[in-house]
């Protein structure tokens, strides 16, 4: 078995996903990538692997394409998630289905794949990215499906680090607040920045850096670390 330590990261085309590939080749992993659209990386220690997350026939190609490439599985970022901020009864049976697909199918068969692997290599690390709207919400920004989807990857997060707590896998959490990424238009920056207790918004390396706390931290498992501008703490 290759001794290079190797992180599988959902949504790993651009913004955030793609700071995480970055970061994890700076701590000197192998990398494989995933997103619908995303081209071959010219590093030899990046694989990506183009595919629809919601699908679980991705998370199976994903992680046979990492055994297959680097042999092993260390850490899984499940990064990949869509936000559709609606009213409640404005929801339509498509978008349940789209954020149900990629946040919640898209967390449930990679996640299950991966950590089989790191049971027969003896350990490994799940960080979920998930939001702070899931323990403040915010009458600014309807956000049920965003709840209803993090919500339940922020409870698997515990339900996963105490499940595997002696077996040498850590499963962590951070929770987002709004990160200047390509997602949001530039007109609505001074909005999103208001809802910050520290009125403004934050950037993709605070999530990225936070992840690779986790990722150091052997003595942190079942954790969800706010990284928020204070929005989990009160307005």
């Amino acid at each position: 078995m290759s001794t290079q330590k190797v992180a599988v990261i959902t949504g790993g085309s651009q913004g955030i996903g793609a700071g995480l590939v970055d970061a994890y080749r700076k701590l000197g992993y192998a990398v494989v990538a995933t997103s619908r659209t995303i081209a071959p990386s010219h590093d030899a220690g990046v694989l990506t692997v183009p595919g629809d997350i919601a699908d679980p026939a991705t998370a199976e190609r994903v992680i046979a394409s990492a055994i297959e490439r680097f042999g092993r599985v260390d850490t899984l970022v499940n990064n990949a998630g869509i936000f559709v901020a609606k009213p409640f009864t404005d929801y339509t049976r498509d978008d349940y289905a789209a954020v149900i697909g990629v946040n919640l199918d898209g967390f449930f068969r990679i996640t299950q794949l991966a950590i089989e692997q790191m049971l027969s290599q003896g350990g490994g690390h799940i960080v979920n990215i998930t939001t702070s709207l899931v323990d403040n919400a915010d009458a600014r920004v309807p956000s049920v499906l965003a709840s209803l989807t993090k919500g339940g990857l922020q409870s698997a997060t515990k339900s996963l680090a105490i499940e595997y707590a002696t077996r040498g896998i850590r499963t962590n959490a951070v929770s987002p607040g709004t990160i200047r990424t390509p997602m949001h238009p530039e007109e609505a920056h001074e909005v999103l920045a208001g809802l910050h207790p520290v009125g403004r918004m934050g950037e993709q390396s605070d999530i990225v850096d936070a992840v690779v706390y986790l990722e150091n931290a052997p003595f942190v498992t079942g954790e969800i670390l706010h990284v928020d501008g204070g929005m989990s703490a009160g307005h």
